[in-house]
């Protein structure tokens, strides 16, 4: 008959092979045993944690802490789940009493830094990372967020030496070509094989690179995700296309992801290319969303695309998506009408908005037909502006050339950089930043005061040219 602690260690065994939900099982099955045992909640808060039930993982380690107040690991992992569900001043709290039991503790500076990285605090996330870095200078994640960090600065020079370390993190998805990563070997005459390494977003703003390749002499092949082959074809500067789910056929002679190619190309804020648009739509397809659009909204001096959740998923998403309810501002804009352009998780927040009435829905076949994003793209042509969240929704826009406002939690993702309205990225870009975690009325407060504004300033040309 094995012991508690042999089970619990062969369920750690099942849940670091990637099955939480199966070791969770054996964890409560032990908890249900013995209630009293501090290892066994805090393996359950772990499993809670990846879960994604961060309110019940909290729950499991505070249950350690009350059995053994002495357990630095459980105290720096309430610490991570706090960090998820936004409550950063407790957090930052546990974090401190896990350092106060282990003052050399790893893990406990390294998150306590990214705490302080995601809500903006900045001087913070240095001084405990580099405290980190004293006690293992070779931790690749930890370099890797040091990178973001100056990367958001605008330090491009020492965040991309330090952001190279992502590949050597463990969640780095790797790519065994036999052919030679590239980095900046002559391409005249060479064909590379550039491949998306994170979300849609990311390989919607970095495909801007494969034209770069051409001009050096280079054919591309693209590898990307299944999502995007009909929205890229249109994009310059790539020979081929395969989906990420197929494996590449044709010969190529080096290999280096999208991000990658920024590098290598010693790229930063005063040399980004940024010719928009490099990404088109059908005029057959933009001439069917119009006629659509025109039977079914009433005429509007200003239509309005409006987007506020982006992927629930996403490690940082309740620092960057915002409620419906906080775009009321853009429904009281006079002559405003507003399209919802969201999909998925979000859209039942529409049945309980306060203003439902000013907004129009797309019929369920947007995107349905011609390919993901195709639709989308060519609706967005038809709008005034789009307001979004920081989704790959903001980069389509901007890929497109399209006049959008992009709403930014107090610390953003590192290519809005730091503090300017305007993106080096997409000329057709304006940023509003969050200036209190928490507050999105505020900031969209200033989209809506900036849309008004621009609208007098049409009526009052308007008035002197009669």
């Amino acid at each position: 008959m094995p012991s508690t602690e042999e089970i619990l260690a062969q369920a750690w065994n099942v849940h670091q092979r990637g099955n939480p939900g199966q070791a969770e099982q054996v964890y409560r099955g032990v908890l249900q045993k013995e209630p009293n045992n501090a290892n066994a909640w805090c393996y359950w808060g772990i499993a809670m944690h990846d879960l994604r039930q961060y309110d019940r993982a909290v729950h499991a380690y505070e249950n350690a802490i009350r059995i053994q107040p002495q357990f630095p690991i459980a105290l720096n992992n309430m610490g991570n789940s706090l960090r998820y569900l936004g409550r950063v001043a407790d957090a930052d709290a546990a974090f401190q009493k896990a350092l106060d039991q282990s003052p050399k503790y790893f893990n406990a500076l390294r998150n306590r830094g990214t705490l302080h990285a995601w809500t903006g605090r900045i001087d913070l996330a240095f001084d405990y990372y580099y405290q980190a870095m004293k006690l293992n200078p070779n931790d690749a994640e930890l370099h890797r967020n040091l990178g973001v960090i100056h990367l958001l600065q605008g330090n491009f020079k020492e965040g991309w030496k330090e952001y190279r370390y992502r590949w050597q993190c463990t969640e780095a998805i790797q790519h065994p070509y036999s052919q030679p990563k590239w980095n900046g070997q002559p391409l005249e005459g060479k064909r590379v094989l550039l491949y998306a390494e994170q979300g849609l977003g990311d390989t919607l703003h970095f495909i801007r690179f494969a034209n770069e390749l051409k001009k050096l002499g280079a054919r591309t092949i693209a590898l990307i995700q299944p999502q995007l082959l009909a929205i890229l074809q249109s994009c310059r500067g790539i020979d081929e296309i395969v989906p990420n789910t197929l494996r590449v056929e044709s010969p190529f002679d080096y290999h280096c992801s999208l991000i990658d190619v920024a590098d290598v190309l010693n790229i930063n804020a005063t040399n980004i290319p940024a010719s928009v648009p490099y990404l088109h739509v059908s005029p057959n397809l933009i001439q069917y969303w119009r006629g659509v659009l025109a039977n079914s909204l009433p005429k509007a001096r200003l239509r309005i695309g409006i987007n506020w959740q982006g992927n629930p998923d996403h490690q940082a998403d309740m620092f960057r998506s915002f409620p419906l309810q906080s775009m009321v501002p853009l429904a009281e804009i006079e002559g405003s009408q507003l399209i919802s352009l969201q999909k998925g998780k979000g859209t039942e927040q529409l049945s309980r908005w306060s203003h439902a009435q000013r907004i129009y829905c797309l019929p369920e076949e947007v995107d349905q037909t011609s390919g993901a994003f195709m639709d989308t793209a060519a609706i967005l042509q038809e709008l005034d502006v789009v307001v979004t969240s920081d989704t790959a929704l903001a980069h389509l826009a901007g890929a497109l050339g399209i006049k959008t406002c992009v709403v930014l939690g107090f610390t953003p993702d590192w290519r809005w950089l730091q503090y300017r309205s305007d993106s080096p990225w997409y000329p057709t870009v304006r940023l509003f930043r969050q200036t209190e975690i928490g507050d999105w009325s505020s900031t969209l407060e200033d989209v809506a005061e900036s849309l008004r504004n621009e609208l007098h300033d049409i009526d009052r040309k308007t008035v002197s040219s009669t």
